[in-house]
């Protein structure tokens, strides 16, 4: 080359690098289905077109594919996902590097759909999150998950919330979190657990120090002896990592309150504690009360369909006036409580600057407690997105009228219009963040 033609070259503008973009999610879903006979989902089409959308847009990662079987989407497609669309995703998701979650939720990917879930697991290096809520995943499907969890090191939040993989499934699931250190939070809500594998779950996390938040709800136990809280407040006593813990539906009476109520003594760790939908009583109250005296982490408490009365509340109303300066939320939603304890819990609030939610829907309200909440929320003290309840005047009386605030108002269910994981509807996971997304 000549001199000339060497400064020729160098004149001319050097070509920037671009990012070369893979095919569309789309495309390559319709591409793949016709490559191999198969029927495409019009669901997963539609769902594909808005990912690729958002990736041409701004190219973001950490992109969460929400293909859940009750959103909107669905109505529009018609089509829910089955075993045999997952493999589909699958093939095309296992190389791609923007997809960082996967909402798969109220579908039908059954057992299949499990397996390539798992293959999913052990391929793609970008997933943290993975929500498989409600899809007819048994105990086989339960133990491929569990075993490629063995080797994961990627994956932050699970759910199986709703899966009957039962006590074999359960089982797998606790034996996993011996060997696996990155995943901080597991809801096995609504899996027909046995009390086998809620036994194996307490002894393991008295090990396990990545596990932040855990779901055990409506474990399938029989007899009275509330075994489950002995075997979960041993755990709490040794586990000193864990923030979240839910025991809805654990038929947990006075007695499994006063075992929990002893670990929180010793436990500085836990803020989210759910005992939900059980049979405690006033009696219960006298032993929280006396541990919230104490305890100075735990940041909200769902009580919640429990049978607390008047005189539980009153219990929890002094401690929370003289005493604790640490609890933000508590629900005390559906408790039979009437005037006297709803009208303490509010008088509690005005001198205690910390407890900022308080959830009383279901009670037997009088006119005294409207005016006590109505008072609240008028001077300003409580917050209307931070209770369940707002007031209304009909010929000069206040009455309360129920709001879709809550504690967990989102945790079965998203709304077909809106923002889903506002703070208001979520509050529990909005003060106490454990994992992304609910």
């Amino acid at each position: 080359m000549s001199g000339e033609e060497l400064r020729a070259a160098k004149a001319q503008p050097r070509k920037s690098k671009t990012l070369e973009f893979p095919p569309g999610l789309q495309e390559q879903y319709c591409n793949f289905c016709t490559e191999n006979y198969l029927k495409t989902n019009p669901f997963i089409v539609y769902v594909l077109q808005g990912v690729d959308k958002e990736i041409n847009e701004g190219w973001e990662e950490g992109i969460i594919l929400d293909i859940a079987g009750n959103s909107k989407s669905v109505l529009v497609a018609g089509e829910r996902i089955t075993g045999e669309d997952f493999w589909v995703l699958y093939k095309i998701l296992k190389n791609h590097p923007y997809i960082h979650g996967l909402d798969v939720r109220y579908n039908l990917i059954a057992d299949t759909g499990a397996y390539y879930a798992a293959k999913l697991l052990q391929r793609q290096p970008s997933i943290t999150y993975l929500n498989l809520m409600f899809n007819d995943i048994g105990p086989e499907g339960g133990e491929v998950i569990a075993k490629a969890l063995r080797k994961n090191t990627t994956l932050k939040y699970l759910r199986m919330t709703g899966n009957k993989i039962e006590n074999k499934g359960g089982m797998f699931f606790a034996a996993m979190l011996q060997i696996n250190s990155s995943l901080e939070k597991l809801d096995l809500g609504d899996c027909d657990l046995g009390m086998q594998s809620v036994i194996a779950f307490a002894t393991v996390l008295t090990q396990n120090t990545a596990i932040k938040g855990i779901n055990l709800n409506r474990p399938i136990m029989y007899g009275e002896q509330e075994e489950s809280t002995v075997h979960i407040g041993h755990m709490l006593k040794e586990n000193h990592f864990l923030i979240e813990l839910h025991m809805c539906k654990h038929d947990i009476k006075n007695y499994g309150m006063q075992q929990l109520c002893d670990a929180l003594y010793l436990n500085c760790s836990l803020r989210y504690l759910d005992v939900s939908c059980n049979k405690i009583t006033r009696d219960g109250m006298v032993h929280l009360a006396e541990v919230l005296k104490r305890n100075t982490t735990l940041e909200v408490i769902d009580l919640s369909f429990n049978r607390i009365e008047d005189a539980g509340a009153v219990y929890l109303s002094e401690t929370l006036h003289s005493h604790n300066r640490s609890l933000k939320a508590l629900s005390v939603a559906s408790n039979q409580i009437k005037g006297e304890g709803l009208v303490a819990l509010s008088q509690s609030m005005k001198t205690n600057p910390t407890l900022s939610h308080i959830y009383i829907w279901g009670n037997k309200f009088d006119e005294a407690t409207c005016v006590a909440y109505s008072d609240l929320i008028q001077s300003g003290r409580l917050n209307p997105d931070h209770t369940d309840v707002e007031p209304y005047v009909v010929d000069e009386h206040v009455y309360l009228a129920e709001v879709s605030n809550g504690l967990k108002r989102h945790y079965y269910w998203t709304p077909t219009f809106g923002d889903t994981y506002v703070p208001s509807s979520s509050a529990g996971f909005a003060l106490v963040p454990v994992g992304q997304h609910l």
